[in-house]
């Protein structure tokens, strides 16, 4: 897509970082938010990346190359998956939809061309063709159904995804015991011409819209992961409780598996995701990546950093972060905002306890001599 026509609506701010290219607010980010939150608003995501992938071999073949099971899904359902390097870690996190003859996949838009490239190498003499279709169509966000968006329709199928955050689809395992505030985000795939008019309804005042802020502080509430914030070049699906939806804990050999496997069964993630309740007598948010601290009596200690903050309409300011497993979950932590401390209360997502769900038995030292009992 080009310019995105919402960044022409007036009061239109553009965002940064991973959101650049949409709206990050239109001048009342709290009053976007709880309008969205209602299902009143609608949210510019055309930044995000789009690829059609078609052919009869298309299912089986990205059901091999990723974490979830693929072979099932039936036309117009939504699901995610992940695709991991050899070691388990996380190289793309996609939202699936297919229509029956083309399955599309949605993502960041930061590592769609790597993704793409990777798919061209990995056909071999199967039938399928992969195609970039970000240039034509875009992605407009909305909680909960509603009608003021009319979807591309594809062999038949309103191109509409659903996100299933938090309940755990089948074959999937959850970490978390709680879940955060309510998440029911859904993401259509429209055409530009949609776009275009939804961009002109909202310059007229007819279509409520909110922005890439309004989005996040509803996400991070929810403790919904998202690759372009809380993922990094060392991140397995478990650290983020991505086995929730993303993961299909017995569908059998992918890339990666069998690390996702061990980590579950007899392993522990080394890092866990945690919410922030920040301190709000601080006037700016700590950025993405900033370090946190666990202080001690003489000294603070690195325990992890930051990966998306927001200030929520009923919360006030909150955070994701990515801390290491073993990090007190009762203690303060602190990190740091233009120059000010700032305290940063946990609340679990993935506990310090998650993984090792296999029941192994304890077999004796070697060495050790087991005496036979006196006849």
């Amino acid at each position: 897509m080009s310019a995105s026509p919402f960044l022409a609506v007036p009061g239109a701010v553009e965002a940064a970082g991973p959101d650049a290219g949409v709206p990050a607010h239109y001048g009342a980010p709290l009053l976007e938010q709880r309008r969205l939150a209602a299902g009143e608003a609608v949210v510019d995501l055309s930044n995000r990346a789009v690829i059609a992938v078609t052919g009869e071999d298309r299912l089986s073949w990205l059901h091999s190359l990723s974490s979830q099971d693929l072979l099932s899904l039936a036309p117009g359902r939504s699901a995610e998956t992940l695709f991991l390097d050899p070691s388990g870690r996380v190289e793309h996190a996609v939202r699936v939809l297919d229509d029956g003859a083309t399955t599309w996949l949605l993502l960041d838009p930061q590592r769609a061309s790597e993704l793409v490239a990777w798919l061209e190498r990995m056909r071999f003499m199967l039938r399928v063709e992969i195609a970039d279709r970000s240039s034509d169509v875009a992605v407009v966000g909305s909680f909960g159904p509603g009608d003021a968006v009319h979807p591309l329709v594809s062999n038949g199928i309103p191109l509409v995804w659903q996100d299933t955050w938090p309940d755990v689809v089948g074959g999937g395992h959850g970490y978390a015991r709680e879940h955060g505030e309510p998440w029911n985000a859904v993401e259509t795939i429209v055409d530009g011409a949609e776009l275009t008019r939804l961009a002109d309804a909202a310059a007229t005042g007819t279509l409520p819209v909110a922005g890439s802020l309004a989005f996040e502080a509803l996400r991070i509430a929810a403790w919904r992961p998202r690759f372009a914030t809380e993922a990094d070049a060392t991140t397995v699906p478990h650290e983020l409780d991505w086995l929730r939806t993303a993961v299909h804990m017995s569908k059998g050999c992918y890339r990666g598996q069998e690390t996702v496997a061990k980590v579950h069964n007899l392993g522990h993630p080394p890092r866990r995701l945690v919410m922030l309740h920040l301190d709000g007598s601080v006037s700016s948010l700590p950025d993405p990546g900033a370090e946190l601290w666990e202080r001690g009596d003489d000294e603070r200690r690195p325990v992890g950093r930051v990966t998306s903050a927001a200030v929520h309409h009923e919360l006030g300011p909150i955070a994701l972060a990515v801390v290491k497993r073993r990090t007190d979950p009762d203690a303060t932590l602190e990190t740091e905002s233009a120059g000010e401390i700032v305290a940063a209360a946990q609340q679990v997502i993935v506990p310090p306890d998650a993984g090792a769900t296999a029941s192994v038995p304890k077999l004796p030292r070697l060495g050790r001599v087991t005496r036979r009992p006196a006849r």
